[in-house]
């Protein structure tokens, strides 16, 4: 099922066939009324078709009221066993969320799914990997004004929860993993949503970036207002408490933006935040680029000492 919009979100036309639970949840979404789906308890929310791809992934569509289109959730998990049986809720599972740099499933810079399951890391660490896909280029943000580009939200009300629903657990630790754009993502989402993510590791990213004027973020931030209300060195301070308890962030290489990534790690020290810091060595900017698997035993790390410690 999918719903789509026109420029300017006038006119709606549907895809196959709507229930009118989404038809109102749109319409409440694009005219400012009631959430329905509050009132009814439904989720903001929907998951579609699951289709088995080559090596092991899962291809889940989703909908949402946040993206224009429907999107998808391309997953893999330690067993495959665990694809197609009924999910049953577990004490702990780990997630890992695979943030994709380019829009749908384009993979100019490579595919960090694919190379997850390539090095067999989901199996090595027992972990559920989840690369979600966005409508638009991925800036890990809300627009001040278009219904369909909150990509923020999406990530919160859509993605986690679905994951949650496909495999359920009392306490889900979570994890990020991105670089360039969705390394500023994975920090921006970790820094304002603290109890949702436990930890991130990111790779040659425009951290300190000061004005959305570039790498196409004008369309997703739409001002310079919306922007400062993202900026990560604000957020780093504001989150500065928090962060000081345990170890939750990595900040590894460079290929185009050393200067960000040197900086960044000097504001974790100055504020006295734990981190796990590389100045290099200088790799390609690609998924493949081979700083990967630096990035996930940092994260396995982690992820070892949010289990001990959830509480934090």
């Amino acid at each position: 099922m999918c719903i789509r919009s026109d420029t300017d979100h006038r006119l709606i036309a549907f895809r196959g066939k709507c229930a009118a639970t989404d038809f109102l949840l749109y319409v409440a979404i694009m005219f400012g009324l009631p959430n329905v789906s509050e009132a009814s308890d439904a989720p903001p929310f929907k998951v579609g078709q699951r289709t088995f791809l080559p090596n092991g992934i899962l291809r889940v569509e989703l909908w949402s009221p946040f993206q224009p289109t429907s999107v998808s959730l391309r997953i893999l998990v330690p067993d495959t066993r665990a694809e197609i049986a009924p999910a049953v809720a577990v004490e702990q599972r780990c997630f890992l969320f695979i943030l994709p740099v380019e829009r749908g499933e384009e993979n100019r810079y490579g595919d960090g799914l694919q190379t997850i399951a390539a090095l067999g890391l989901h199996k090595r660490f027992d972990w559920i990997v989840v690369a979600p896909t966005f409508a638009q280029l991925p800036w890990y943000c809300d627009h001040p004004t278009s219904a369909h580009i909150r990509q923020e939200s999406h990530m919160i009300e859509a993605v986690v929860p679905a994951m949650d629903q496909l495999y359920p657990s009392h306490r889900p630790v979570r994890l990020l993993l991105g670089f360039s754009k969705s390394g500023w993502g994975a920090v921006s989402l970790m820094l304002r949503q603290p109890e949702l993510f436990h930890a991130a590791a990111v790779w040659d990213a425009p951290l300190m970036i000061a004005a959305p004027n570039r790498y196409g973020m004008a369309a997703i931030f739409g001002t310079q207002a919306n922007f400062d209300r993202y900026s990560l060195p604000q957020r780093l301070q504001e989150s500065a408490g928090v962060l000081r308890r345990t170890k939750r962030l990595a900040i590894f290489g460079y290929n185009g933006f050393r200067a960000d990534m040197s900086e960044f790690h000097q504001w974790l020290v100055e504020l006295q935040i734990p981190h796990d810091f590389a100045d290099g060595p200088k790799q390609q900017h690609h998924w493949d680029g081979g700083w990967v698997p630096r990035c996930i035993d940092s994260l396995a790390q982690m992820a070892a000492d949010a289990a001990i410690a959830p509480n934090r």
